[in-house]
């Protein structure tokens, strides 16, 4: 296991860490019954962090944040030496994750997507996990709750019997859920990105070989230019600057949190 702890990227605090130490975390807190908010970030994600103040200090109070992106993983080496044998990509995370839930009888509960994809997720995760017991489901309601529907939302996971949660909103609002939601409900939280999608068949993986060469922002950008041209030309070239002048010292990026952090209460 490798887990080197947390290191500071252009602001962000990511962790330099594999699979079977995050695996290991998500695991011990579920059997403890205790909060943990991970999220798996990319450059985009890293991105929203370093664009805005109050973002960037949730996710730096996050419990875990793991390299989703070959090129966030680059980063860690050149700025801090630390070598990882691999990223710890979302999508990956969330199938490890419940092959350790199925091994040790723990429950998940799905939050977020459209119904259909969530339906087409449940199915797969089945097959693949026969013995994963998928305490609930529910889709995105694509807007913020209100407070009653919070405290119904968090009843309802906790009364499933699930001791891990995992939540598909889209960056940054999966962030902002576990952030909020962590401390309520007590459990593992995992916003694992577009893993929804992917493992539902709603939408293409890269072949592995690019994902090897971090080439996976050009394939979806392929797939979905309109949606995805501002992500991909524009912040991958920024954050490629950001990281060369935090690499040469020319400048810093403390870790000051703003004075409060805005509660959005998505769903």
């Amino acid at each position: 296991m490798i887990d080197h702890g947390k290191h500071n990227l252009i602001g962000v605090l990511v962790n330099a860490i594999d699979y079977e130490a995050a695996i290991e975390r998500i695991r011990a807190a579920a059997l403890a019954g205790q909060g943990l908010a991970v999220s798996a970030l990319a450059v985009h994600g890293v991105m929203t962090g370093h664009m805005d103040a109050e973002h960037r200090a949730r996710l730096n109070r996050l419990d875990l944040i793991t390299p989703d992106g070959q090129p966030v993983r680059w980063a860690l080496k050149l700025l801090h030496q630390v070598s990882l044998p691999d990223r710890v990509y979302g999508p990956n995370l969330m199938l490890m994750t419940c092959e350790m839930a199925q091994a040790d009888d723990l429950g998940i509960y799905l939050y977020g997507a459209r119904p259909d994809v969530l339906d087409r997720l449940q199915r797969r995760l089945q097959q693949l996990f026969p013995r994963l017991k998928i305490c609930g489901a529910e889709p995105s309601r694509f807007r913020r709750l209100s407070a009653e529907e919070r405290c119904e939302l968090v009843e309802r996971i906790k009364g499933s019997g699930a001791q891990i949660t995992f939540v598909g909103l889209g960056c940054p609002r999966q962030e902002v859920w576990a952030y909020e939601y962590r401390d309520a409900l007590a459990m593992p939280i995992l916003a694992v990105g577009a893993a929804f999608d992917f493992h539902a068949g709603a939408k293409p993986q890269a072949p592995q070989w690019m994902q090897d060469r971090g080439l996976e922002w050009l394939f979806r950008l392929g797939h979905e230019p309109r949606r995805l041209w501002w992500r991909y030309l524009v912040l991958n070239p920024w954050y490629l600057g950001l990281v060369a002048s935090q690499l040469a010292g020319w400048r810093a990026f403390p870790l000051h949190d703003p004075p409060s952090i805005t509660e959005h209460s998505y769903g």
